[in-house]
């Protein structure tokens, strides 16, 4: 995830969790733009924050609510954010998972 850092500030974050057809189903996933305009993203407001997360190096200290949210696209998107930036410097990231290591 990148750019966490440009969220501070909001009252509000808000999330497209699907796009729904123009029957109110739940868009599958169709490949070809003849179908965008037939979808409607459907969204969740998530509250945000107005501590800095600029420059945190570690998952816990980021503010609750900056938290709540990377937690929640985890959800959404159903996989692990490996890593979030927190700023314009190489060093603002923090690592959940280093994908660099072995797995076994």
């Amino acid at each position: 995830m990148t750019k966490l850092d440009v969220l501070d500030g909001l009252e509000t974050v808000r999330v497209c969790t699907k796009y729904e057809g123009l029957d109110g189903q739940i868009a599958s996933a169709r490949f070809g733009s003849e179908y965008y305009s037939e979808l409607s993203p459907s969204y969740e407001d998530l509250p945000g924050w107005q501590e800095s997360t600029v420059g945190a190096r570690d998952f816990k200290d980021l503010p609750d609510n900056a938290q709540a949210y990377v937690r929640r696209i985890e959800e959404t998107v159903e996989a692990p954010i490996a890593m979030i930036s927190t700023g314009p410097d190489r060093h603002d990231t923090i690592i959940l998972t280093d994908i660099l290591e072995k797995q076994e």
